[in-house]
Formats: structure tokens, sequence, C-alpha cells
């Protein structure tokens, strides 16, 4: 092996036992926090990834995450509390792993939504401009239906650009239509809102007028 290689492999293990050394001087609770947090991060590095803003997989902070999950299994030390915690989050591991493990076999066979998204994208590319799915709230807090459609339409635009979906739940979408909803009538004086979603020039358009009808 190269004296240039038999460098930097001896910088890895002493980077490796430098942060192998600091994490045994972190309390069980503040590893789980630790834990919790790279697991939230390894998340947002694989969305990146099969959203094609990264040409490698995020597996260093895999590996990372992997590591300490093994070392706290080991800890005879934890309280049922901290017990029941690092379950929780090993579970949540376990679930986004398998659905990173099938989202890369559905890349490799054509059939992922990043895949299907490429594809809607160069049909937009020929048509920049698609008709507008409209939606018209007056109580957007109670009517539950029309801004379920009002999401269902905004994530099916957002793949059809291939912008990322995972970042915004319905409930969360929910609170913030009804939000709007709110301000808007009270700042245009109106009794309902209209809402508005196409996809221009290959990027989404989400648009929110007073419905004068």
């Amino acid at each position: 092996m190269p004296i240039r290689e038999n460098k930097f492999a001896r910088l890895a293990a002493k980077q490796r036992k430098s942060n192998l050394a600091r994490d045994n001087q972190l309390t069980i609770d503040q590893q789980l926090a630790r834990l919790e947090e790279d697991i939230r991060r390894l998340k947002i590095e694989f969305d990146v990834f099969f959203n094609g803003a990264s040409k490698r997989p995020p597996y260093d902070t895999k590996n990372r995450v992997e590591s300490v999950i093994k070392r706290i299994a080991d800890d005879r030390t934890l309280t049922f509390a901290q017990r029941y915690f690092y379950n929780s989050l090993v579970a949540r591991y376990t679930s986004f792993k398998e659905m990173w493990r099938r989202t890369t076999q559905g890349r490799e066979e054509g059939k992922d939504a990043y895949s299907a998204a490429r594809a809607s994208h160069r049909e937009a590319e020929q048509q920049t401009h698609t008709e507008r799915a409209l939606f018209v709230c007056d109580d957007a807090h109670r009517d539950v239906a029309t801004v379920r459609q009002l999401y269902d339409a905004l994530m099916q635009a957002k793949q059809q650009c291939g912008e990322p979906t995972n970042d915004l739940s319905f409930p969360r979408f929910h609170h913030l239509i009804a939000t709007k909803t709110d301000k808007l009538k009270e700042t245009l004086g109106c009794d309902r809102v209209r809402f508005s979603i196409g996809v221009e020039d290959g990027r989404v358009n989400f648009r929110a007028k007073a419905d004068q009808e």
C-alpha cells in the first residue's frame, strides 16, 4: 500500500478512536439525544440523495448511527425509561432503513418515485404550463376533504416537478392552510378563499386569493 494511503488510514483510525473516546465521556441521556439527532440528520441526507442532490449515499453517517446503536445496546446501566426511549429510536431507524432499502431497490429497477418524477419532469419540459387545479375553502378548519384534495394536488405537482415531498405532512399542511385562510379572509374581507395549483416552467405554482364568485 502506498505511503500516502497508509497516512490517511492512520488518520482515519485516529479520528475514529477520538470520536469513540469522546462518546464514552457522554452520559446515557446525552448519547440518546445525540443518537436521535443523528437519525434525523441521516434521514435528511438520504432524502437529499434520493432526490438527486447528492451523488453518494450517506453511508458514513449510517455507519456512525449503527455503531452508536450497538454500543448503547450493550450498556447494562440503562434505566427503564432510557431503554424505552432507546427502543423507540431503534424502531424508528429500522423503519427508515427498510424504506431506504425499498427505495434503493426501486431506483435500481427504475420504479422509484425519483425515476417517475424525472420522467414526469421531462414531460413537463415539453409542456411548460398545465391546467390549474382550483379549490375553494370557506372554513379550512372543518373542510378537511377539500384541504386533503388540495394537499394531494400539491404532492402530485411536486412529484411531477421532481421536488421533495417528505418535508410536508398532511397535518402540518392542514394547519398552514387553515391559518392562511383565516388571515386572507380577515385581510381581504372575503368569506371564501380560492387556492390554485399548477406547474409553470417546470416549477410548482401555488396561489391563494379571495373568491369573488
